[in-house]
């Protein structure tokens, strides 16, 4: 439970993930949603790693020992999302049931002409964001995403969609280039979209209360919007199964301000902010969260504790 996430392999693998998808561009999303269950069913039993994590969270958010049928609804939920990019890069929203929440708010702040940040996380799928920038083609949308963690993934948005593939700041890059190409975007008055829920093994992390436990959170997207001084909100795309997703945007602050004698004070208070309003939408819908590793990292939590002498 204590390896990183970024040491675990890709799913599936690469003959499999592929064949998945080539499945599915010929034989319809109808027909491939069958696959799911034979596959749900053999990621429950291969990755005891992911089953465990499942586990742990469901447990911790809802106060009761988690069942096999609530993992496995988790896991149901993440395969059926990543077959849905599929289809979302191909045929972009038709065929779904999108719901949006938040928009005006959303619009407000685009009118500003300032650019918009977009925090999201490993919660539903951050592919429905893209059909909102197919609606609003005149505000460009660039999104961070480490290409290197999930090489299949980003070989399949490349061959489907390579006008959204261009638009991609490659997160793995050197953090300088990133905060470089953010920042030209936001000038522009477009907007950009990160995950800010994980952290690199060589990240500054902050803890947070997080379903009753202090869990780590990466600084860096919060620094990285207290340097560009942009409107900030949280961006969700929640499955609601079927062909039905609600793409959540949630004003989170007009600016991020974090002055210097008092940046660790700022940070503690935001990245708190941030955790409770991801636990709040992970208790509407638990099935949505997809972080498969032990997020709380407690093997980090208790050796903090063991320095502090606790």
């Amino acid at each position: 439970m204590s390896e990183h996430w970024r040491e675990r392999p890709e799913g599936g693998g690469r003959f499999g993930l592929w064949f998945i998808f080539t499945f599915a561009r010929l034989c319809g999303r109808r027909l491939s949603r069958l696959l799911l269950y034979p596959i749900t069913l053999y990621f429950y039993l291969r990755r005891s790693h992911e089953r465990r994590a499942a586990r742990v969270f469901l447990s911790r958010l809802t106060g009761h020992p988690a069942n096999a049928w609530q993992v496995l609804k988790q896991m149901h939920r993440f395969a059926a999302t990543l077959l849905d990019r599929v289809f979302f890069l191909a045929h972009g929203e038709r065929g779904f049931d999108i719901d949006v929440e938040g928009l005006a708010a959303l619009e407000e702040r685009l009118a500003q002409g300032r650019g918009v940040l977009l925090m999201g996380a490993h919660m539903g799928s951050f592919e429905v964001l893209r059909t909102l920038a197919a609606r609003r083609p005149d505000v460009p949308l660039r999104i961070v995403l480490n290409k290197q963690q999930t090489p299949v993934m980003t070989h399949l948005l490349e061959t489907l969609a390579p006008e959204v593939a261009a638009g991609i700041i490659d997160g793995a890059r050197d953090p300088a280039s990133t905060v470089l190409a953010l920042s030209e975007a936001l000038t522009q008055g477009h907007m950009a979209a990160l995950l800010a829920d994980r952290g690199r093994p060589d990240e500054t992390m902050r803890r947070a209360p997080f379903c009753g436990m202090p869990a780590p959170f990466p600084v860096g997207p919060w620094l990285l919007a207290s340097a560009l001084k942009v409107p900030v909100v949280l961006c969700l795309g929640m499955y609601e199964g079927g062909n039905r997703y609600r793409l959540i945007f949630e004003p989170f602050a007009d600016r991020i301000d974090m002055p210097r004698k008092e940046r660790d004070a700022a940070l503690d208070v935001v990245i708190a902010r941030y955790a409770a309003r991801l636990e709040h939408h992970a208790r509407q819908s638990p099935a949505n969260w997809f972080n498969f590793y032990d997020f709380w990292d407690e093997d980090g939590l208790a050796a903090e504790a063991g320095a502090r002498g606790l």
